[in-house]
């Protein structure tokens, strides 16, 4: 009861509140109904006076941090911005925008980011590639980079989604791309959220930034 509003433990037959004394019960229902509206601006500027400084710090930071929308949105929610690394920084994002996009016959699209230099993987050869795997958002869902080594797995096996498989198979040793996976090519049973991470909706389209690193055995033979 300590809690309640000490608007409403005041009597109905006689109070004092302000040095008002309340002598019927007309009176004690408009006193007290003008407390309560009383209480309730107060408790309304004091929430709206938070927002205003919340909105101001964010403006703020924005402005003079360089913020990103997905920082500001990650501050609001009271996250730590993303700071992950990436294959793709913000000098290479810009080149990537002059970089013509190349579309196949499933609906798989790329940009080199760097064409390589080594050879193509034939179908069923390991590979050994980094990824940084993203939402359409830019929003990261798994990465090698976090886990400090390169992916090895068979190209053309089944052993990836359709659309990494795909997308590496064009590419030569030492190349960048980012693959632009539609969600056929994706994850059809989706992926759920984690701590760190979004959920990616079934049939979803992804985004893969991809560097093949070497191909074990094939570059031994070229050398």
């Amino acid at each position: 009861m300590a809690a309640s509003s000490p608007s409403l433990l005041l009597p109905l037959s006689s109070a004092s509140r302000n040095g008002l004394a309340i002598k019927n019960s007309n009176s004690s229902r408009y006193i007290a109904t003008r407390v309560i509206a009383s209480e309730t601006r107060d408790k309304s500027c004091k929430i709206n006076s938070l927002s205003s400084r919340r909105e101001a710090m964010l403006l703020v930071l924005g402005v003079s941090g360089g913020l990103s929308m997905s920082s500001l949105a990650a501050y609001a929610a009271g996250l730590p911005p993303e700071d992950k690394p990436r294959l793709c920084e913000a000098e290479c994002e810009k080149e990537l925008e002059n970089v013509p996009m190349v579309t196949t016959e499933s609906g798989l699209q790329y940009k080199d980011i760097k064409v390589g230099t080594g050879p193509s993987p034939p179908v069923g050869f390991q590979v050994a590639a980094n990824y940084v795997a993203m939402v359409p958002s830019g929003q990261i869902f798994d990465s090698s980079l976090e886990k400090g080594l390169p992916y090895l797995f068979r190209v053309g096996s089944g052993q990836v989604i359709k659309g990494l498989d795909e997308g590496i198979l064009s590419m030569k040793a030492g190349g960048k791309r980012r693959l632009y996976i539609p969600g056929p090519l994706a994850f059809p049973k989706g992926l759920t959220s984690a701590p760190g991470r979004p959920r990616v909706a079934p049939n979803s389209p992804v985004v893969f930034d991809v560097s093949l690193e070497f191909i074990p055995g094939l570059d031994s033979e070229e050398e």
